[in-house]
């Protein structure tokens, strides 16, 4: 799997114009590599601390990681959402110091590739899609360290009737099938920009990493990591709704029994993934104590279920450790294996909304949100 590159359709992989480069190691022990992204392996997490290493983060690029001087670095903030108006040739401007100088905030928080559990489409269900074939690698948590959103647009001067938010990447123009869309950029409602979001300036308490925004990047709680723009370096405020080709385009439901208005994609849906290999070989007849994560874009989660036999029986897990909105919860199930061969262990999470993981999902035509129950392949031997 990890040679596959279907051509893409969701703007995760194409022409680009350029090399692809991400600037961290990616040991093969620790990532599944897939050109421009970087696929955590979920055996990697095992025994690691509830966030996400950074050195283990996921990697997900449209072009490249683009290298920034801070020193020089300014934020341009404008639009018509802003008292006075400025425009995008005389815009305010924010340097590195100036968003420091604001209230700052920790913030614990998920992010996950839209795309992230692709594969299975295929694998499970049968049905090919296009586009970066994650398995379930795609996602990863840290606390992240920076100023409110809010802060930010409040200083700029926001005005009662603004609508939308538009953050534009400093990374290369994506270009797609020979036509060249732009920096990568996405919308977001005024509302959503008030609520929880955050300009991060580190990750983990460090400073943050250039393959994960540096030095200024957008953390969108909650929602699909699209809208988590990373080099973040224009904010345009809009008393109208914003478009663009991400929002439009890409990261919407679109095929299948969907309609051709579906919205777009925004909150995370429920999943759960097994701190294992992929095909992970276990002894014959020796305890061994499976562990795993799950995680929602909406809310805690309040209980995990776990079948050792393929989804004839399911019993209760233990939750380890806090559960909240926008973090996984960790939990675990002892095992003893009684027969040599293939099995598949599954996993079934419900949040405190009451979403629960269902058996399968409805085909799309890029293969988003893949939150059905996972059969995750193990080796008795």
């Amino acid at each position: 799997m990890d040679g596959q590159r279907p051509a893409a359709a969701d703007g995760s992989d194409g022409e680009r114009g350029g090399a692809a480069r991400i600037v961290k190691p990616r040991p093969a022990e620790l990532f599944i590599d897939h050109d421009n992204n970087a696929e955590m392996r979920w055996e990697s997490a095992e025994n690691q601390r509830f966030a996400t290493e950074n050195d283990r983060f996921f990697v997900r690029n449209h072009t490249r990681t683009p290298l920034i001087d801070a020193a020089s670095y300014r934020l341009r903030v404008f639009g018509d959402g802003l008292a006075g108006a400025p425009t995008r040739d005389e815009p305010l401007l924010m340097s590195l110091d100036d968003i420091a100088a604001l209230p700052s905030q920790r913030v614990t928080s998920l992010l996950e590739c839209t795309g992230n559990g692709r594969a299975l489409f295929d694998i499970q269900q049968g049905m090919t899609v296009p586009g970066t074939p994650w398995l379930l690698g795609g996602v990863g948590m840290a606390t992240w360290g920076g100023v409110r959103l809010s802060s930010v647009l409040q200083h700029a001067g926001l005005r009662p009737d603004a609508r939308d938010v538009m953050a534009t990447g400093l990374d290369d123009p994506y270009i797609h099938g020979g036509i060249n869309h732009g920096r990568v950029r996405r919308p977001i409602p005024v509302a959503k920009a008030l609520e929880d979001c955050l300009l991060v300036l580190e990750m983990n308490g460090e400073a943050l990493p250039p393959d994960h925004g540096f030095p200024l990047r957008l953390l969108v709680p909650g929602w699909v990591g699209i809208a988590s723009i990373k080099w973040l370096g224009e904010l345009e405020v809009s008393t109208k709704a914003l478009r663009s080709p991400w929002n439009t385009y890409w990261y919407r439901m679109t095929g299948g029994d969907y309609p051709p208005d579906s919205p777009p994609l925004t909150e995370v849906p429920v999943r759960s993934a097994f701190e294992l290999a992929w095909r992970a070989v276990l002894p014959l007849g020796e305890p061994v104590i499976l562990v795993g994560r799950s995680w929602s874009g909406a809310a805690a989660i309040e209980h995990v279920e776990v079948s050792l036999d393929g989804g004839a029986t399911w019993e209760p897990t233990q939750l380890q450790g806090p559960s909240s909105r926008n973090a996984w919860a960790r939990w675990e199930v002892p095992w003893v294996p009684t027969a040599a061969g293939e099995h598949h262990v599954l996993a079934r999470a419900t949040d405190t909304l009451g979403r629960t993981q269902p058996d399968t999902v409805p085909f799309n035509n890029e293969g988003y949100l893949f939150w059905a129950v996972v059969r995750h392949p193990v080796v008795v031997v």
